[in-house]
């Protein structure tokens, strides 16, 4: 896909780099690139400032087509007037969106997803980083295409550095009257790590320009149990956008529960793909994966047995080869997580009595059990072996009823708007964990639900007004989990809502 550009105007390229991520030399390569093939270019830069509150921008221009005339080029980039914007860190990308660089109308947005956080993120009280969802959200919403994945990492992956992997993505997606021999013979010319530069180079250029491939590479990364015929036909069916999520879900639930509920996952998904907001659905991609592979007993026990876990304990603890070590693991289960377990007509049972008697909050399993000894290996085993079991069990039965019922407010409220469902969607992050910080995210989310969801989708609160609020009990319940904050902002919400009462005459 080529950007289409009219006659008379030079084709613009905004990229923005933090220190020591080799902006510069990305700059250079374009501009040597362009030269070799005959093109005019001009570039400039203007220094960011430290402690991550800006990056250093280069601004290039290249007249997309030979001529033996110097064109007039311009020194700045002005909003609205950016063909292909750079960004190598994701927040980077939502600055340049803020500001207007990036264009629904013409705008190649080209990033990579990883993160380097801000001081202000890293010195919040709480969760202060920023929600990567919306700058995915605005990507999509902003850009007239995107090309957004870890380039970090592939970076690392492919023994190189993120400049190249740049000006792989960049090289790739055709938006350049060059070839990428010409990247590739100013990459060699330059003489500097060339081997590595050109490994980055190349992995940048496959998902720059061949979208069939990346999701070739998508399916292939799922589990074996889960890349039957039927599961990986109907990732490949959904917007590219999604199947990355989708994959990464499926994976997870095939450990989860199986392959039986990895397809109930791909059921439910689909019924928000058919909306037609791909920002949605890929939001709901991720959520109902997480909300899916809820935290019960036997979940807990599951990933204290993963192999992974030990090793990661072993090379955090540098233990040598054949050293002995142990990993003692303090569970603690209270009345509801044991009786969880029960089927649901049982449960209720224990719980009501437990209750009347007094003995909730007082009754607990407490227990020491050491994973990596046979005793207590075989003790966390018999509760991962009760997987089979979970589908009857009181946490299992409800767990489903409470993501039918999510599902079903996201689709009555894309009818009518679609912001207003993203931020129900968002709404997944209040509900995790177990125990006690389950029942507060839950109980955060009822109120929520309750008193401004409902409110909006029986038309008695403005959509627009409901999605502010939305934004707002989210962030208050998130500040603070004894839910204080929330009530006070709830209450507050509500006055507003109150007409006014008038007053008697004198």
């Amino acid at each position: 896909m080529t950007v289409p550009l009219s006659s008379g105007r030079p084709l613009s390229i905004l990229i923005a780099a933090m220190g020591g991520e080799g902006g510069g030399v990305l700059t250079g390569w374009i501009v040597d690139a362009a030269l070799r093939a005959g093109y005019p270019v001009q570039s400039t830069s203007i220094p960011g400032v430290a402690q991550r509150t800006g990056a250093t921008t280069y601004y290039i221009e290249i007249w997309p087509e030979k001529t033996t005339q110097r064109p007039v080029m311009c020194l700045n980039p002005m909003p609205g007037q950016v063909d292909v914007m750079i960004a190598s860190e994701f927040v980077e990308a939502g600055r340049a969106i803020a500001n207007g660089y990036v264009s629904p109308d013409r705008t190649l947005l080209i990033a990579s997803t990883h993160r380097i956080f801000a001081v202000a993120e890293k010195s919040a009280m709480g969760d202060g980083r920023y929600d990567t969802g919306k700058l995915f959200r605005a990507a999509k919403d902003h850009a007239k295409r995107t090309i957004l994945f870890d380039m970090d990492q592939a970076a690392k992956d492919s023994g190189s550095i993120l400049n190249a992997v740049l000006l792989g993505a960049l090289a790739g997606s055709g938006v350049l009257p060059l070839p990428a021999s010409d990247f590739e013979n100013g990459i060699r010319a330059e003489g500097k790590a060339v081997d590595s530069n050109l490994a980055g180079f190349r992995f940048g250029l496959s998902h720059g320009e061949d979208e069939i491939a990346a999701r070739a590479a998508v399916l292939s990364s799922l589990p074996p149990a889960a890349a039957i015929p039927a599961l990986a036909d109907r990732i490949a069916r959904l917007p590219m956008n999604v199947q990355t999520f989708a994959a990464e879900g499926i994976k997870r639930l095939v450990d989860y529960q199986g392959v039986s509920y990895a397809r109930l996952y791909l059921d439910r998904l689909d019924t928000v793909v058919k909306l037609g907001d791909e920002g949605l659905a890929k939001e709901t991609a991720r959520h109902l994966a997480l909300r899916m592979s809820f935290e019960d007993v036997i979940r807990v026990a599951q990933l204290k047995l993963k192999p992974e876990r030990f090793a990661a304990i072993e090379r955090e603890q540098r233990v040598k080869p054949g050293q002995p070590y142990t990993v003692a693991e303090f569970l603690k289960p209270g009345v509801e997580e044991i009786a969880s377990l029960l089927p649901p007509a049982m449960a209720r049972s224990v719980i009501a009595l437990c209750e009347r008697k007094g003995w909730t909050e007082k009754l607990h399993l407490a227990m020491t059990v050491q994973s990596n000894r046979i005793g207590g290996y075989l003790k966390l085993r018999l509760l991962a072996g009760l997987r089979g079991w979970r589908p009857r069990s009181a946490r299992y039965v409800e767990e489903q009823a409470r993501i039918e019922d999510w599902l079903d407010l996201i689709r009555r409220a894309a009818k009518l708007d679609m912001n207003l469902a993203r931020e129900i969607v968002d709404c997944a992050r209040l509900i995790k964990g177990y125990g006690d910080t389950f029942k507060r995210g839950a109980g955060n989310f009822e109120r929520i639900r309750a008193r401004v969801i409902l409110p909006a989708l029986e038309h008695r609160i403005a959509p627009a007004a409901a999605t502010d609020a939305l934004v707002q009990a989210r962030t208050a319940a998130l500040a603070d989990p004894e839910g204080q904050s929330l009530g006070n902002m709830l209450a507050d919400f509500e006055a507003t809502l109150r007409p006014a009462i008038p007053q008697a005459a004198e």
